[in-house]
């Protein structure tokens, strides 16, 4: 496939005036890595998913000069939202990170069940637990997934956006791969997640019903850690990296396949 010509890149929509369909859009560009270098903009972007965008939203979307598009849903994801739009001459790679068997009586209680469901499903710091309990899981059994989307990154890939449902866990933990592997600081990783707690980010969460009971404060509660962007999360992920690898640069290397010529690759890619 021939690369379009990066345009441009046009100024992202600014706080409140974000893509209408696409929630938690940003570009990762300027986050410094720990020799003194920086992520180019307009070279790796994160988002939710593509599947609502509007005209507008794609036209700036095709403005980006994307050479690949990652999305890492499952099927039953894209049953539920659609697929992503397509933008002209841009490839979409798909890289399910989750299995869509697992969890999916979780998931349908989550938006279909009663306040007392809930309370035995997440309360007593049971979702924040499951949360950070997933995130080490990924990390440990999605080598081979975060291996491939690194090595198309250094072989030809970018400009590139990833992109999950809500853009925070899956794809969040992809572009946190990503960062370690271009050498950014984890507190620089940590900061760019917690964006996706904005409140132009935020996902919006969709349950079976609009009852008052389904709307309840307690209910909104209960359903926060698994709607959140929570620090834990993510250096429960790094956690695991270091339990399992004993640091990022063996995770990288054993874990992922990623040989030092194509980790300078990489970095020649995206870092100014």
């Amino acid at each position: 496939m021939t690369q379009q010509i990066p345009q441009p890149l046009p100024a992202a929509p600014e706080p409140g005036a974000q893509l209408t369909g696409v929630r938690n859009f940003r570009d990762v560009g300027g986050l410094p890595t720990a020799d003194g270098r920086r992520v180019r903009p307009g070279r790796l972007f994160r988002s939710g998913h593509l599947a609502h965008a509007t005209e507008t939203d794609t036209e700036f979307l095709a403005s980006l000069g994307l050479h690949t598009v990652f999305d890492f849903r499952n099927a039953v994801d894209q049953a539920l939202e659609g697929p992503d739009v397509e933008l002209p001459g841009v490839l979409n790679v798909n890289i399910p990170l989750t299995d869509p068997a697992d969890g999916r009586e979780f998931w349908t209680m989550v938006r279909e069940g009663d306040l007392e469901q809930l309370r035995g499903l997440l309360g007593g710091g049971r979702g924040a637990a499951r949360m950070a309990e997933s995130y080490r899981t990924i990390i440990r059994t999605r080598t081979a997934e975060h291996g491939r989307v690194l090595h198309a990154l250094a072989e030809d890939s970018v400009p590139a956006l990833m992109h999950c449902a809500a853009g925070k866990d899956r794809a969040g933990l992809s572009i946190a791969v990503t960062l370690l592997a271009l050498g950014v600081e984890r507190e620089a990783i940590v900061a760019d997640y917690l964006e996706s707690n904005a409140p132009h980010n935020r996902y919006r969460v969709r349950r079976g019903t609009d009852t008052p009971e389904a709307r309840a404060p307690e209910v909104t509660e209960l359903l926060a850690p698994l709607f959140d962007a929570r620090a834990e999360y993510l250096l429960a992920a790094f956690a695991t990296i270091d339990e399992v690898w004993g640091g990022a640069d063996r995770y990288l290397a054993e874990g992922l396949g990623l040989a030092p010529a194509s980790l300078g690759l990489l970095r020649d890619r995206l870092l100014d």
